[in-house]
């Protein structure tokens, strides 16, 4: 729990505190002797399931759907792109064999998972930005995997459009299982009324477990299988949510340390002394050129402004994911293989020291991240007897809500603002108190508006009290939830008007 408050404070991704922590616990420290690699690599890809699963869930559809086109580039091609510069720059400037530099270049062309979305919880970035980042980030391990295994393999390494046919094959397959296990999941749960609230987010997690071990099964990407069943989860308004999101962070947590400490274990540092130059050089080379090339190179068809491609090749954070892969060739007996991991180790320690804390002042500089809103805060807690909905609504700082009165929100009926909490003190609005900035509102929807609801408040947060006047999508007057699109859009415009004669007729 402190390592957690010193990297919140700090800017570090916590993995470093705790791999800090693995360190002083084993052979040169306190002189705990830990030297099995099998025991690590089972632990550390059960830790990364559920890693996966927690960012799914708790990834927001509307901000990943713009991204998946170039978070899909980023994680085929633009991998491919850095594990080519970086096994040649292994190869050439660290002196190391072919075979053992195509493993370095696989295993470190993984962004990692939990230490984007641990540093992204502390840097505003825009939700473009930040939806390219955590697709990126959930997408990639599956082709890393899929190479590093091939190179560790015995024999002869495959021919690479074999190599490429592999990976499409099991990334479709793992697809398809996570994208059919998510939706069946979400369906159950939404129609299957559990006997207690506290099973929900154990359901939840047992089904992306089970993506997982269905796309693994039938010899596809169990890791994208178990991202994308995630990501369906945790857009499908399920019941009980926030304890759920609550219990997944939770478990997100155990696994990040747990796999931390061990990884640190693992490690005797002082065997890393000859490695360190290599570590460094061949970390240069991927930080300064084959990241950059990749995502200047992958993200060329979409016109990204060079500002955001530039933040997009700083952020390409490395973590557990490449220690964790690096355990590969040790368990399958490459040759080197030892020096494969001290090589990883410290790249990845010396470089998330570099980009970790300096990433919000970059975003600073390229001035990425200002004046942007925060989404607005919504939880929902069912009242299943009652057929309504609790909705606890918290107002950000930047949002257009600050300023707009009760009655102006303009709710459907059905729904209404029962409990306004401002400065650590509740109170019962009026249809004339003035909302602002970190207040939380407690709105009561019955079910049929419950989605309006939410549509019309959100809409309200990105567009003020003239929200559905200007063009802001998902809002919609009472009334018109249960309507098709034109016609919610006719109603819109029809309230809207007759609202503002009514209004000029009061200023004269």
């Amino acid at each position: 729990m402190a390592a957690v408050r010193v990297s919140s404070r700090s800017g570090l991704p916590s993995l470093l505190i705790y791999l800090g922590i693995g360190v002083a616990i084993g052979q040169d420290g306190i002189g705990v002797s830990f030297n099995d690699v099998g025991l690590t690599q089972i632990i550390g890809y059960a830790a990364l399931v559920v890693i996966l699963a927690e960012g799914g869930l708790g990834t927001k559809w509307h901000e990943i759907k713009p991204a998946l086109p170039a978070a899909a580039v980023l994680s085929t091609v633009g991998v491919a792109i850095s594990v080519g510069v970086t096994a040649a720059a292994a190869h050439y400037l660290a002196g190391v064999e072919w075979r053992q530099a195509l493993i370095i270049g696989a295993v470190v062309s993984s962004t990692d998972a939990a230490a984007v979305f641990s540093v992204l919880r502390s840097v505003p970035l825009p939700a473009r930005l930040t939806g390219v980042l955590e697709a990126e980030s959930g997408f990639n391990d599956a082709p890393v995997v899929i190479l590093v295994v091939a190179f560790s393999a015995a024999g002869p390494v495959d021919d690479w459009y074999v190599l490429m046919g592999r990976i499409a094959l099991e990334l479709a397959i793992g697809a398809a299982a996570g994208l059919a296990i998510g939706m069946l999941g979400a369906y159950g749960l939404r129609h299957v009324a559990l006997p207690a609230s506290g099973l929900y987010p154990i359901a939840v997690m047992a089904i992306a477990m089970t993506a997982y071990a269905a796309g693994a099964l039938a010899h596809g990407s169990g890791f994208l299988a178990v991202y994308l069943a995630a990501l369906v989860l945790g857009n499908a308004k399920l019941p009980h949510w926030p304890a759920t999101r609550g219990f997944a962070e939770g478990l997100g947590w155990i696994a990040q340390i747990g796999m931390f400490v061990l990884l640190g274990l693992l490690v005797t540092p002082h065997e890393l002394g000859d490695d360190i130059v290599p570590a460094l050089v061949v970390g240069l080379v991927l930080t300064m050129v084959a990241r950059p090339l990749s995502v200047f190179l992958g993200l060329a068809p979409f016109r990204t402004p060079w500002r955001e491609k530039t933040l997009l090749s700083w952020a390409g954070l490395r973590g557990a994911v490449p220690i964790v892969l690096a355990t590969i060739p040790m368990v399958a007996g490459v040759t080197d293989s030892r020096r494969i991991f001290n090589i990883v180790f410290v790249l990845v320690i010396v470089y998330t020291l570099v980009q970790g804390p300096t990433l919000p002042w970059l975003a600073r500089r390229l001035r990425l991240g200002e004046n942007e809103p925060e989404d607005l805060g919504i939880e929902s807690a069912p009242l299943e007897r009652l057929r309504g909905h609790l909705l606890s609504v918290a107002i950000p700082e930047g949002s257009k809500m600050h300023g707009v009165e009760v009655s102006e929100l303009r709710l459907p009926a059905g729904a209404a603002v029962t409990l306004v909490v401002r400065d650590g003190s509740s109170f019962v609005p009026s249809p004339s108190t003035v909302l602002r900035q970190g207040d939380e509102l407690l709105v009561v929807a019955t079910d049929p508006v419950r989605d309006a609801t939410e549509r019309r408040l959100r809409a309200v947060g990105e567009g003020g009290k003239l929200a559905g006047w200007l063009g802001t999508a998902s809002a919609a007057p009472a009334g018109a939830s249960a309507a098709g699109p034109s016609t919610a859009a006719s109603a819109a415009a029809k309230w809207g008007a007759k609202w503002g004669l009514v209004k000029r007729k009061q200023v004269k």
